[in-house]
């Protein structure tokens, strides 16, 4: 059985709120996390949060303060979840990531990565983050 993430179509399982993503399933049935119609959507909403909200209002700059805020402590393993980010991406915890624009191959990476830790799989859809990517930048 896929798991939650997969099932959603959310690779980085973001949680609901009241932001009205495209792609959106009509029809909400998860009570905490987003669903959305495609992949390609999900991973759209997760380069929107990271390389948007994160990386240019929150001046969020390293792996750490990402994951920090992304995936608090009072819910999550937050210090295991940065090393795993940190060493799959082969990003170091505190190292600037740059800007994503400039550096598109190190967010998609990252994410990538957040996906493995998120979903429990490494079973991704590749292609679809490729998507989302341009979706997100379009």
């Amino acid at each position: 059985m896929d798991t939650r993430g997969i099932r959603n179509n959310n690779p980085l399982n973001i949680r609901k709120s009241k932001d009205k993503w495209q792609g959106l399933r009509e029809k909400q049935t998860d009570a905490a996390f987003f669903q959305f119609q495609t992949m390609a959507y999900g991973w759209r909403a997760a380069f929107r949060l990271l390389c948007y909200t994160y990386y240019n209002k929150y001046k969020l700059r390293t792996i750490k303060s990402i994951i920090s805020r992304w995936a608090p402590p009072n819910e999550n393993r937050t210090a295991s979840y940065i090393k795993h980010v940190s060493e799959s991406s082969g990003v170091g915890a505190d190292d600037p990531l740059g800007d994503p624009q400039s550096h598109p191959a190190q967010w998609m990476l990252i994410a990538m990565s957040m996906a493995i830790v998120e979903c429990g799989t490494t079973q991704l859809d590749y292609l679809s983050m490729l998507k989302g990517w341009q979706l997100a930048n379009a």
